[in-house]
């Protein structure tokens, strides 16, 4: 059996709301590859909704239905774009905490605003 951490997260779910997971078959599968394209195209028009959600909450006569439909709309992009960021997050290699060059930085700021050398930035 295959551990949950080693399968990829799809960006569908099965008609009764459960995740989908794909066992690990090389990225270049066709339905790796077909989750890819589902995954940016739910992106693209995440991003297209919300242009189009400025523009109606922008406009002072939209009414209630209208604003309501948008509500749901972006919930639904929000849930999209959230499991494709899990679904990535989950496919990045685990980072070496000793080889991790983000740490020098992290402990400078740690001494600045800590208040351990008398000085804050």
């Amino acid at each position: 059996m295959i551990a949950t951490n080693e399968l990829r997260l799809l960006p569908w779910t099965t008609p009764d709301g459960r995740p989908c997971y794909l066992a690990p078959a090389g990225a270049n599968s066709r339905l790796s590859r077909r989750a890819d394209e589902i995954e940016a195209l739910q992106l693209s028009m995440g991003a297209e909704l919300l242009g189009h959600a400025r523009a109606l909450l922008d406009d002072r006569k939209a009414d209630i239905g209208e604003i309501r439909f948008l509500a749901e709309r972006l919930c639904e992009a929000l849930r999209d774009a959230l499991r494709v960021a899990e679904s990535r997050g989950a496919r990045l290699p685990a980072g070496d905490e000793e080889n991790d060059p983000a740490e020098p930085e992290d402990r400078a700021d740690d001494d600045r605003t800590s208040g351990s050398g008398g000085e804050t930035a």
